[in-house]
């Protein structure tokens, strides 16, 4: 059976969303909807109480602004899961690298991402993400987004406890099954709309620079053949000048000392310290 855990921004999802599971998922499962329209739980909290309260061997962790194309998915999924015992994961978006230093899952070159959503914007119409298609019906990724992660149900593992806020869950419990062992995978078999973008503010830097300190031990992970060196200094030197774009002196500085380490002779540091001193 497949346990379907929600954080849900109302009291109840909308009865859209409810029937289109209902019509469309193609097996056993189980609705649980956290309802925080209190914002009583952090993220992580939410769905660590879905976890005690689901009786599936999986879960599936939605957005509740979401739509599924897909007939059966859950099936799809179930699938994927008794195909190989090494699976704990599965996304519909994700990408094969993840670097040591700070920034979001999406931050890596085309050939290493892996997307099959519709995505809606505020002031643009919708557009089909597909990137990275192959002729596999799973690919092996460093991490997942959080619009839908569907796991094996394994006692050890639950989101954090020490991250809070509504940031980095995703990439926060990728991490933890390729700790344990398992492979998080991607999946081009299921499609969802989804109806929302995140917001990239002071809480989601604060959150990243969190979880990377938490993952240090782990990180880089790397299921391409991307030069982790180049990636690590690019990645890093955006995140350092975002950061002094809102603000974050502190931490912009801290991760420099980090960066310079990799790549002591770049423009980019004199970019930085002219930013840093203004």
């Amino acid at each position: 059976m497949l346990s379907i855990i929600i954080c849900s921004r109302e009291k109840k999802i909308k009865q859209k969303l409810a029937e289109n599971i209902d019509k469309t998922i193609g097996t056993e499962y189980e609705l649980i909807i956290v309802d925080n329209s209190l914002n009583s739980y952090s993220i992580f909290e939410a769905y660590n109480y879905g976890i005690s309260q689901s009786n599936g061997n999986y879960l599936c962790f939605i957005h509740d602004d979401i739509f599924f194309h897909t007939q059966n998915w859950g099936n799809v999924i179930e699938n994927i899961f008794e195909s190989d015992s090494k699976i704990g994961l599965v996304g519909v978006a994700g990408a094969k690298i993840k670097t040591k230093m700070p920034s979001a899952w999406w931050d890596c070159n085309d050939e290493n991402l892996q997307i099959n959503i519709i995505q809606h914007f505020s002031d643009k119409i919708e557009e089909h993400w597909q990137k990275g298609l192959t002729e596999n019906n799973t690919t092996s990724v460093a991490a997942i987004d959080g619009v839908f992660m569907a796991a094996r149900k394994d006692a050890e593992i639950t989101f954090s406890t020490e991250l809070k806020g509504f940031h980095n869950y995703d990439l926060n419990f990728s991490f933890e099954y390729q700790k344990k062992g398992y492979k998080v995978v991607t999946t081009k078999e299921i499609l969802l709309e989804h109806y929302s973008l995140g917001t990239l503010n002071k809480d989601w830097y604060s959150s990243t620079i969190r979880l990377h300190k938490l993952y240090k031990e782990i990180l880089p992970l790397n299921f391409s053949n991307t030069n982790m060196k180049k990636i690590e200094f690019k990645n890093g030197s955006k995140f350092i000048l975002d950061l002094l774009n809102h603000k974050m002196k502190k931490e912009a500085l801290s991760l420099w000392f980090q960066l310079i380490w990799l790549k002591p002779k770049s423009k980019f540091h004199f970019k930085f310290l002219n930013q840093f001193f203004k």
